[in-house]
């Protein structure tokens, strides 16, 4: 399996991008619940 390398910077970045906006307006929870629809995708395509 190849790694798509500038798709997956490009996500990155954009991920880490929403996360940061959200803490600094205090979005904590939304940012949180973020991470669990990525982890919960993650998991069901391993699966």
């Amino acid at each position: 399996m190849q790694v798509k390398w500038k798709k997956l910077l490009a996500k990155t970045v954009f991920w880490l991008a929403i996360e940061i906006l959200l803490n600094l307006i205090g979005l904590d929870t939304l940012a949180d619940y973020g991470e669990f629809l990525c982890d919960r995708a993650l998991i069901s395509l391993k699966s």
